[in-house]
């Protein structure tokens, strides 16, 4: 693996974005930025030559222009530009599989309609074996409310590589990082709640302690990082999405399989990566 942030750029506004909040990324890494505009166009015999030639030259142009504009705002910022040609999705997920970190754009709808992520995008999320971050446009710089990180975290199949990559941005940004689990009180539990509402509160009290002592270890690894933990009570992707309306950024895992029969991505994850206003990262697990 390289160490250096992937942007894929294709001239939209999504894409602009996408380049921007990945410039600031490598920075807070050290790392090269590395723009990866994806031709997946390729001239057949019936397409005149100068057609093909300009379609070129208007790629070489727009690769030029990402690369100058990243370069203009960080000027100490190793900034590499290639196009590449082939499928979207295999181009960039093979690049995504040898980078620290990969940047997509995604289009908003606006209001509570939320976002449209793409094919190659999701084939991106769903197939890459390293985190990849899908960036909205206008998004990308966080307003003074939205002050935190929020990590879903799943207490009955943890990921080593989801906290490590939590904890280490809120290292690297110094935000307060929260780690939210969702749960919903066991049908079997029903008559018991209804008698002794207790019952619901000592069992969301020994969640958090589990969150707390799954945690413990990583916060003394990063004793400067503010790392919250919360047991909440109600759908998974639901907690997450309303939990991304006062945040930075949201941080989700995904499940690989063993076995690779496309892309995989689960309903919580699909959800967020929908619904939150702010930029999503996805890290895969084993």
């Amino acid at each position: 693996m390289t160490a250096q942030v992937v942007v894929g750029v294709d001239g939209s506004e999504e894409s602009a974005t996408a380049a921007r909040w990945a410039a600031r990324e490598a920075v807070r890494r050290e790392v090269p930025l590395r723009l990866v505009l994806v031709d997946d166009w390729p001239p057949a015999p019936e397409v005149p030559l100068p057609y093909a030639r300009d379609h070129a030259e208007r790629a070489e142009a727009l690769l030029r222009e990402a690369a100058e504009a990243a370069r203009k705002e960080h000027t100490d910022l190793e900034v590499l530009a290639e196009t590449a040609h082939g499928r979207a999705a295999e181009v960039l997920t093979a690049a995504a599989n040898d980078a620290d970190l990969t940047v997509l754009g995604s289009r908003g709808l606006g209001g509570v309609l939320g976002f449209v992520v793409g094919s190659v995008s999701l084939a991106v999320v769903g197939t890459a074996r390293q985190p990849v971050a899908l960036v909205r446009a206008e998004s990308d710089r966080p307003s003074p409310a939205r002050a935190g990180i929020v990590v879903g975290v799943d207490l009955y199949h943890p990921s080593e590589a989801l906290l490590g990559f939590a904890f280490t941005e809120g290292a690297r940004t110094g935000l307060p990082v929260r780690f939210v689990h969702s749960w919903t009180l066991p049908a079997s539990y029903g008559y018991a709640a209804l008698v002794s509402p207790g019952v619901g509160e000592e069992l969301g009290e020994r969640l958090v302690q589990g969150l707390d002592d799954l945690l413990e270890p990583w916060r003394k690894r990063y004793a400067g990082v503010d790392a919250g933990a919360k047991a909440a009570v109600g759908s998974p992707a639901y907690q997450l999405v309303a939990a991304s309306q006062d945040a930075a950024l949201v941080i989700v895992g995904r499940r690989t399989r063993k076995v690779p029969v496309g892309p995989h991505l689960g309903h919580v994850a699909h959800a967020v990566i929908h619904h939150s206003p702010v930029p999503v990262v996805v890290v895969p697990s084993a």
